[in-house]
């Protein structure tokens, strides 16, 4: 123990310069190694470390520059982008709008196109009714006309002699010959 206390006593005592030997004192050695360890590291070292921090430095700075580019760069892209998505949602509106516009006026076109149709089948319809109307009315009339010829034939013919009948004929030839002229 009394070593071991001997060595904490003998930090204070430094040896005579004028002699030259071993120094036991472990802590006393260490400092000294460490400074001069420490003095020649800084010394030798000084150019390494600094060319290192340096070198550090600059990949850092490179680093931060890029960095700062990329950012720059999508920033740019983001702009471009929000434009093109801007001018996108105002063609579509745009398309909305006009097609919303078209839909009503094909829409109203439609519509418009029923009600002619509507009304020319309605015509024709209309013009079907009369001609068939026409059609049958003059059918009527034709055996009306048959009936009281065959009526007026029948009644001529037994009340008629053959001159007053071949007059008669005669008259009436006469008669269609005129109207033939009138109706050319």
């Amino acid at each position: 123990m009394k070593n071991v206390t001997d060595s904490f006593v003998s930090l204070g005592h430094w040896p005579s310069a004028g002699s030259f030997g071993f120094n036991t004192d472990i802590l006393a050695t260490n400092l000294i190694n460490l400074s001069v360890v420490l003095g020649v590291l800084i010394f030798f070292g000084k150019g390494v470390l600094s060319d290192l921090l340096d070198n550090r430095k600059q990949r850092i700075l490179n680093t931060i520059r890029n960095s700062e580019e990329l950012r720059e760069g999508a920033i740019e892209q983001l702009e471009k982008a929000r434009a093109r998505l801007r001018k996108v949602e105002i063609e579509a509106d745009e398309f909305r709008v006009n097609g919303y516009s078209e839909i009503e006026r094909e829409k109203l076109n439609l519509i418009e196109s029923t009600y002619k149709t509507l009304e020319q089948l309605e015509n024709y319809k209309n013009e079907t009714i009369n001609f068939e109307q026409q059609k049958a009315s003059n059918q009527v009339r034709q055996r009306v006309f048959q009936q009281a010829l065959q009526g007026a034939l029948g009644t001529l013919n037994s009340c008629l002699n053959n001159e007053l009948h071949l007059r008669t004929i005669s008259a009436n030839i006469g008669i269609l010959a005129a109207m033939k002229q009138i109706t050319d």
